[in-house]
C-alpha cells in the first residue's frame, strides 16, 4: 500500500527558510519518479519540484527556480524540499506524490495523497 507523510512545514517570516520532509512506504521508492505538490486555499494543486528515481535530474516550476531545492535519500527512504528566500504567496499546503512525466511536465501517478504539511509565509 503506497503511502507518504509530509513534515517540516510551518510559519517562518518572508526570506526564512524551511525544509520538507517525505517518508515514503508500501512501494520501491527508488524506482520512482517523485515530485512536490502545493495547494494555496481558494487555488488548485500546483507541481513544484520534481526529481528522477535517481536524484540525477531535477525541475523546478519557474515560481521557486533558484529558491528551493528538491533531493532524495532512497537508502532512507525520504524526500527533501529545501525552501530558502521563502516568500508569502509560497504560503499553501505541501504535498509529495509520485510521478508519471519528466520534469515539470508530471502528474501525480495515483490519487494516493499524504496529509501535507503546512507552509505560512508572514510578510
Amino acid at each position: 500500500q503506497v503511502q507518504v507523510a509530509e513534515s517540516g512545514g510551518g510559519l517562518v517570516q518572508a526570506g526564512g527558510s524551511l525544509r520538507l520532509s517525505c517518508a515514503a512506504s508500501g512501494f520501491s521508492f527508488n524506482a520512482y519518479n517523485m515530485g512536490w505538490f502545493r495547494q494555496a486555499p481558494g487555488k488548485e494543486r500546483e507541481g513544484v519540484s520534481w526529481i528522477s528515481m535517481s536524484g540525477g535530474k531535477t525541475d523546478y516550476a519557474d515560481s521557486v527556480k533558484g529558491r528551493f531545492t528538491i533531493s532524495r535519500d532512497n537508502a532512507k527512504r525520504l524526500l527533501y524540499l529545501q525552501m530558502n528566500s521563502l516568500k508569502p504567496e509560497d504560503t499553501a499546503m505541501y504535498y509529495c506524490a509520485t510521478t508519471t512525466g519528466v520534469g515539470m511536465e508530471m502528474s501525480p501517478r495515483n490519487n494516493v495523497w499524504g496529509p501535507g504539511t503546512q507552509v505560512t509565509v508572514s510578510s
